[in-house]
């Protein structure tokens, strides 16, 4: 049965999935890529953006495991670019360049019409206004059977878990600080939603966890 994943969202250890002040220098907020360091030195990611080497350990399983068997993925409007409001023009196409690294149908949830965007490697972009259990039906029925993948942000992964929607999740914490931006778990009782802790493994650079609704 299809499942709704979250996989390799990181957080830091105050509870933070991006920093304040999100621009087009600070896609994750100001100190929000430093979140990341446990992945970016993986052997897969390190292909992802066209270079050779990476590690093949722990942090490399969990990499690996994030991409297994997903057929379509979920953003927030944060997620896909800096703009807020009316689309100014047609001219974003996302953070990723012209082959973003999802190769299956990725659905946007935002208050403002767009039409598809096909772009390279099999990824195209779709806009959805009507909220996110709409956006959960049109993953699904695309993604054929595969489960479909949460990517974020913090605000849309938390409507997904408040509506009890989301079956498994997978959270990397990265032993860093941030004082401030997006947190995860502000005003959630994880435990009343039904989310339990089945497994946990520690690396030098995250304290990978994966939660699932009994």
């Amino acid at each position: 049965m299809s499942k709704l994943r979250v996989n390799a969202f990181t957080l830091s250890l105050d509870g933070f999935g991006a920093g304040p002040d999100q621009d087009l220098s600070n896609p994750l907020g100001v100190g929000g890529e430093d979140l990341h360091k446990w992945m970016v030195g993986t052997r897969t990611f390190r292909q992802m953006v066209g270079k050779e080497g990476g590690t093949m350990d722990t942090d490399e399983e969990f990499t690996v495991r994030s991409f297994e068997n997903v057929g379509a993925w979920i953003l927030g409007r944060n997620m896909f670019g800096p703009i807020r409001g009316e689309w100014p023009d047609e001219n974003w196409k996302g953070w990723w360049g012209d082959n973003p690294p999802y190769h299956v149908p990725v659905f946007v949830l935002t208050h403002h019409p767009r039409d598809p965007i096909v772009m390279e490697g099999g990824t195209t972009f779709y806009f959805v206004t009507d909220g996110i259990r709409s956006a959960l039906e049109q993953a699904k029925a695309a993604a054929g059977g595969k489960d479909v993948r949460v990517g974020g942000g913090v605000a849309t992964i938390r409507q997904y878990l408040q509506e009890k929607l989301i079956d498994e999740m997978h959270l990397a914490v990265s032993p860093l600080l941030l004082g401030k931006g997006e947190n995860l778990f502000a005003g959630l009782d994880m435990f009343k939603l039904g989310y339990q802790c089945t497994e946990q493994a520690a690396t030098p650079l995250a304290t990978h966890v994966i939660i699932k609704r009994a």
